[in-house]
């Protein structure tokens, strides 16, 4: 049954892959996968959780509350439930996110930034972009950056092509920017709670690393990107909305101090970081119906928080809750960390193990290797292999735009089909990846 589950899973992946030659939605895909894995895992529990795999508290319990299949209990209650919360944190925290990007473009206060932007050269901007990604994500998270950076890139870049290309680098961007610090990626932030990492010294080890994952990257598309871009064309049936320029300024604000605040919240309170992305939301949808009374009544009907809603993309959710689950149903069989520890037996060394594993994390959910990794080795804090591994799993997801959540937000919200990114975005994002991990270890071997 285990190579049943492998098989849909596989399937799965190459009709997200080939999702516009067969005209079938990847949210469709996605979420079949899924819940196929994890309904089959479930049936067959007795066969593919081992008994040993049951911790003895949870046994103990399970038998006192008189529980007969206690494997199926334990794969249902502690397997799938928590994994469950863990992926709605996740999805909770996107639809915040996205909100709060369209409440501020609602009130056009992308504007205010888009129409400073005075160049049309695609190489200056690609520069600026990815600089300014690379910057963000660092301070805020991956995730929250790309749903940003691709909104500002859907005003400024009308010819689809050139935009698709952009918002490949902006995925590049994000990952690479948010590896260096421990809230930049979740793999990171999962090593700094598990006192593998420190907060000054992974940003002095990992920084250079990062860089130069993007300054690579983006050397390939500068030379493959002259001229001109052109901005998207004015629609005609637009019609003006009643917003002043205070309007613009406040809701720009608001919506940039509430992304920030998120990681401040998540470290002074321990809460997940969909807590702060709520809170922040609340405060914005509060000002939101304030702010309704000054303006006129078909501004206010395209400008709340509701409409809001309305445009977030929510098969980009669903695909995003699929995906997560098929990966989950494969770190509960154990295959994950079965594979983990079949590189490190055939795999010459740790940095090796680290690179591969970066790479796997393209195909499947870094986390649940990263937490893999954690468990297989036993080494001090601030070890060169935790770095290394914070680099390469926060990095090496850009290699596919399914790898990362980066990655699958800016899919979702672009619509970037799998192959296009494969042939023009990946093998620069792979040049990348490796650049950076060959400076880090050199770093590691000839500074420290």
């Amino acid at each position: 049954m285990l190579t049943l589950i492998l098989c849909i899973f596989v399937a799965g992946y190459l009709a997200i892959a080939f999702e516009h030659k067969l005209k079938i939605n990847k949210a469709a895909s996605a979420l079949f996968i899924g819940v196929a894995c994890w309904s089959i895992y479930t049936v067959e529990v007795n066969d593919l959780l081992p008994r040993d795999a049951v911790p003895d508290w949870f046994r103990q319990e399970a038998i006192a509350e008189q529980v007969e299949n206690v494997r199926l209990h334990y794969a249902i209650d502690a397997q799938h439930l928590i994994q469950t919360g863990e992926i709605a944190s996740i999805l909770f925290f996107l639809m915040g996110a996205m909100t709060i990007v369209e409440l501020v473009d609602s009130h056009e206060g992308f504007a205010l930034i888009t129409d400073r932007i005075r160049t049309r050269d695609k190489r200056t901007l690609l520069w600026t972009v990815g600089l300014l990604t690379f910057v963000l994500s660092a301070i805020l998270d991956n995730l929250t950056t790309t749903i940003v950076m691709v909104s500002l890139l859907r005003k400024l870049i009308g010819d689809r092509e050139d935009r698709l290309r952009f918002v490949g680098l902006v995925v590049i961007a994000a990952n690479a920017g948010g590896a260096w610090t421990v809230i930049g990626d979740v793999t990171t932030t999962m090593l700094w709670i598990k006192h593998k990492l420190g907060t000054v010294e992974v940003m002095r080890e990992l920084f250079v690393g990062s860089l130069v994952c993007l300054i690579v990257p983006l050397i390939g598309l500068t030379r493959s990107m002259p001229g001109k871009f052109q901005p998207p064309e004015v629609d005609e049936s637009h019609v003006d909305k009643d917003i002043r320029p205070w309007h613009q300024w406040l809701f720009l604000i608001l919506g940039v101090l509430g992304l920030i605040g998120v990681p401040i919240f998540k470290t002074i309170t321990h809460l997940p970081p969909y807590m702060g992305m709520m809170l922040s939301l609340s405060v914005l949808w509060v000002v939101s119906e304030l702010v309704g009374h000054t303006l006129d009544e078909q501004t206010r009907s395209s400008t709340g928080v509701l409409p809001a809603l309305r445009r977030v993309d929510m098969s980009s959710i669903l695909f995003f809750l699929g995906i997560l689950l098929a990966v989950g149903a494969l770190g509960a069989t154990g295959t994950l960390a079965s594979a983990a520890t079949w590189l490190d037996s055939v795999l010459p060394n740790r940095d090796v193990v680290a690179v591969v594993i970066g790479l796997v994390s393209s195909v499947v959910d870094n986390v649940p290797l990263v937490a893999a990794g954690i468990e297989m080795y036993d080494l001090p804090m601030n070890h060169p292999f935790w770095m290394l591994l914070a680099y390469c799993a926060g990095t090496g997801g850009s290699c596919l735009i399914i790898g990362s959540a980066a990655g699958v937000a800016a899919m979702g919200i672009e619509h970037v089909d799998f192959m296009w990114y494969l042939k023009r975005i990946a093998p620069w994002a792979v040049a990348g990846y490796l650049a950076g991990a060959a400076v880090v270890i050199a770093m590691q071997t000839f500074i420290s």
